[in-house]
């Protein structure tokens, strides 16, 4: 029995926000959409072995998870880390396409047709740099290649950004049965979208939300940052109203992560015009504080949801999971990455594609698949993976369940992590008893702190340096 975060929509600000502790604890860590993270992929993992995988996993009953990544937009954002193809010239969307239906009739070769798909995320990129019609096919194609759950099961979601979105374009990803989807906001400030590129007036990004509403899309999510150039704690508090008076059913308040020798378009951020430090953890207090007292709770990292969100709920019964689009409600089923630079997590290893699209084009033209490296978990990654998934969600550990799960002695085979643990209890991050751990409000914001102390890959590897600061 998993152990659940108690009160948590009795939270404040006050609990979660203690200045002194999180200068303390902030450094540099990952963010457990994946256990190993991505700088253990290797390539010893390959399309030979993504093949061999899919055709073991083809008779099992577990339900399939499906993410397709889109990698085009037409702008450049320039705090963006993602992996993308900056271009204006959409008939560039057409021989991709070509690429995806061939590397869609592999892959459901191989796993076959049996295994329910009860989640579904489109990503990128820009996924509505696609048209009406290619948005069409590629669901159709999709449908037809794997058996998909009606909708009142299903996660179906969609990234989408309201410049390149027509009420046509929304009524089109609910008819081809799109039922959530995710928008880019960061800031409705305009010196602040100057700064980044991104300009996104509040008109348009409201009316995409309201069709979306109208035609029935079940859950919308917003993406906020903080951190970017000529933010203030007045200047977001603008957005954050604007946002609140929306409602929508979660926010997702994302730390910019400044890291220009690793992606090249923060290099053209006017690193003078950032907040300092101190200013830009008071705009996250601030923020916390008011989407608190605005009736969201705080699920875990930078997520906040309604008390009557599917996220709240699976984190009160203990049933809440990260994947690589962050957290889910669905059970930790096999995730199938299809398009460039996607990756997969499938038979209990991770498969990631071609990031570079020649190579990724001249891979699927000759066998259909594309990767080109990976990770297959032993059996101490596994325990530790589980380990982290339940400290990410559920904000607590019950170490009987693990001692029985997995025949291990709890405390004996993590010693050297309760050294750490014990430091962070005696700050008053966390509380642990003889067979349990629980993080405290004042910890929740610091969880990644928590779960490295676990990661045995970073603790033997030093990796650090590859992630982005925890607040």
């Amino acid at each position: 029995m998993n152990v659940v975060p108690k009160s948590a929509t009795q939270l404040g600000g006050a609990d979660l926000f203690d200045l002194a502790l999180i200068k303390k604890h902030d450094k540099s860590g990952p963010r457990y959409t994946s256990y190993p993270t991505a700088p253990m992929f290797h390539a010893g993992i390959n399309a030979k072995t993504y093949a061999e995988t899919l055709s073991y996993v083809a008779t099992q009953q577990a339900p399939l998870s499906l993410y397709i990544h889109i990698p085009f937009c037409n702008t450049v954002c320039y705090y963006c880390g993602c992996n993308k193809i900056v271009t204006k010239q959409y008939d560039r969307a057409a021989p991709y396409l070509d690429l995806l239906f061939k590397e869609i009739d592999k892959v459901a070769s191989l796993v076959g047709k049996t295994r329910p798909v009860t989640q579904l995320h489109f990503g990128g990129g820009t996924p509505t740099f696609l048209n009406d019609v290619q948005i069409r096919a590629l669901m159709g194609k999709l449908r037809e290649s794997f058996q998909f759950v009606d909708d009142a099961d299903a996660e179906y979601s969609i990234e989408m950004d309201p410049r390149e979105c027509t009420p046509e374009t929304v009524k089109t990803l609910r008819e081809v049965g799109f039922n959530r989807m995710s928008m880019g906001v960061q800031d409705f400030d305009p010196s602040v979208q100057k700064s980044v590129n991104r300009i996104q007036s509040k008109e348009v990004t409201l009316q995409v939300l309201d069709d979306a509403r109208a035609e029935g899309f079940r859950s919308m999510n917003i993406d906020l940052m903080y951190g970017l150039p000529h933010q203030t704690v007045e200047t977001f508090d603008a957005t954050l109203d604007t946002i609140i008076e929306f409602s929508p059913d979660r926010i997702a308040l994302f730390n910019y992560a400044h890291l220009p020798e690793m992606f090249m378009p923060q290099r053209r951020i006017d690193e003078k015009a950032m907040p300092t430090p101190q200013e830009k953890l008071n705009i996250l207090e601030h923020s916390i504080n008011k989407l608190l007292d605005a009736g969201y709770v705080f699920i875990g990292m930078d997520h906040f949801a309604k008390p009557n969100d599917e996220l709240t709920i699976a984190q009160q019964k203990g049933e809440l999971y990260r994947n690589f689009q962050g957290y889910s409600t669905q059970a930790d089923c096999d995730l199938i990455g299809l398009g460039l630079t996607s990756i997969g997590y499938v038979g209990g290893s991770f498969f990631q594609n071609y990031k570079d699209m020649d190579a990724y084009t001249k891979a699927i033209e000759e066998d259909g698949l594309a990767v080109f490296k990976g990770y297959t978990l032993s059996a101490e990654d596994h325990l530790r993976r589980a380990v982290i998934m339940r400290l990410m969600c559920d904000f607590a550990l019950d170490f009987t369940m693990f001692e029985q799960r997995y025949g291990i002695i709890f405390k004996k085979h993590f010693l050297d992590a309760f050294e750490d643990l014990k430091t962070m209890e005696e700050d008053g991050l966390l509380t642990m008893t003889d067979t349990s751990l629980q993080v405290l409000p004042a910890g929740r914001l610091m969880i990644r702190n928590v779960a490295m102390v676990f990661d045995e890959h970073l603790r033997l590897k030093a990796q650090q340096n590859s992630f982005s600061k925890v607040l």
